[in-house]
């Protein structure tokens, strides 16, 4: 396949730009140097690059793993086109990557190939990236650097600091999440006494680099649609078998990331509003299932109500909120069903169970509440 220079250069340009606002990102997130702070030099940039090189590691292993799939079946495509944030507070540098088939996919077998290379070349990277970070934890004195008003609690400084009232006003507390995979490395690979704590997570940057890149796993291998998952799906049910379960799968996870919506505002929302804005939002995802509107409506009014009733009844029930977003893409753009194949024959064996292995990858990357942020407020007179 041939790539024009000029082509060329503006993927290599985008690779660039990503690598310069990840490296901004990563001396932020895990040293608390941003570029807007006085005093900000090429040093405090270079130690971003603990964050940015992982990070940007696993991803493009991803990408290519697409890539080096489709030109070995003549399918056109182009490179990866990198996706760059601006440098503000609490940004990772990046939306991810992504590559454009520019020819027809012709056979099932091929869209299951080129859709299961992404997520297990980077995975495997993820693997090397996360063992390295775990395996080579500082002494738990190291987050000392980055607050040094801890030290004065030892190493109990963890049941003095978090609580609302002892941070000071306007402080940002992040809360990183744990999946399965971060549960088996913490038990079998890191020293227990070096284990970081969930909110310091971010200053470790390869174990903060890892579960970013865990996180973009885990959304691409959701079997629904054309997300890598839902091209894993298609290949093991079929057309019709991938359309159910792809439907469940998203209403489930619809419902589960509204509940988060649902606890923000309480079980009386003020203004009453929001919940009009609330049923129409779940009416606009849930058009992706392509039914009339009357039963999108009645499905979007029965979310609606379960979800309120449930969180009333059982108050200990939580969502998160975060996934809200990409559950409204899925449903509006990327669309929750999986166009057949010109060929349908089956896969093999040996795809079959490689299969059902990604579909297990993305059960140990997800985390059901990846990150959480509370900003700390005066108590009340």
């Amino acid at each position: 396949m041939e790539l024009s220079v000029k082509k060329v250069l503006l993927h290599l340009g985008l690779f660039l730009v990503t690598f310069v606002t990840t490296t901004l990102a990563g001396a932020e997130w895990v040293y608390g140097k941003s570029i807007f702070m006085e005093g900000y030099g090429w040093q405090d940039f270079l130690s971003g690059m603990s964050y940015s090189v992982p990070f940007l590691l696993i991803l493009t292993a991803h990408e290519f793993g697409h890539y080096f799939t489709a030109i070995h079946y003549k399918v056109r495509t182009t490179l990866p086109y990198y996706i760059p944030l601006p440098p503000f507070q609490l940004m990772f540098g990046t939306l991810g990557a992504l590559i454009r088939l520019k020819s027809k996919v012709e056979t099932k077998q091929q869209n299951f190939d080129i859709g299961i290379a992404g997520p297990i070349a980077g995975f495997v990277v993820a693997l090397g990236v996360l063992g390295y970070g775990f395996a080579t934890l500082p002494p738990p004195e190291y987050v000392y650097q980055f607050h040094p008003h801890y030290e004065q609690f030892g190493l109990d400084y963890a049941s003095h600091v978090y609580s609302t009232e002892n941070m000071e006003e306007g402080t940002i507390d992040v809360i990183i999440g744990k999946n399965l995979l971060f549960l088996f490395f913490e038990k079998f690979v890191a020293d227990p006494a070096r284990v970081p704590n969930v909110h310091e997570i971010m200053h470790y940057p390869y174990l903060f680099a890892g579960f970013l890149s865990l996180v973009f796993t885990s959304i691409n291998l959701l079997p629904i649609g054309q997300l890598d998952g839902g091209h894993v799906l298609y290949g093991l049910l079929g057309y019709r078998g991938h359309r159910i379960v792809a439907s469940i799968v998203f209403v489930a996870f619809l419902f589960y990331s509204g509940l988060g919506y649902i606890d923000y505002f309480g079980p009386n929302p003020d203004p009453v509003w929001t919940i009009f804005f609330y049923v129409g939002f779940l009416y606009f995802c849930l058009m992706g299932l392509g039914r009339p509107w009357k039963d999108t409506l009645m499905y979007a009014m029965l979310i609606f109500t379960s979800q309120f009733l449930l969180s009333w009844m059982l108050p200990g029930i939580h969502g998160y909120s975060g996934w809200l977003l990409f559950v409204f893409l899925i449903g509006r753009f990327i669309g929750i069903s999986h166009p057949p194949s010109e060929i349908e024959a089956p896969l093999t064996p040996e795809r079959k169970i490689l299969g059902w292995i990604a579909l297990a990858i993305f059960v140990v990357c997800f985390t059901p509440a990846p990150i959480e942020m509370i900003v700390s407020t005066p108590p009340a007179p």
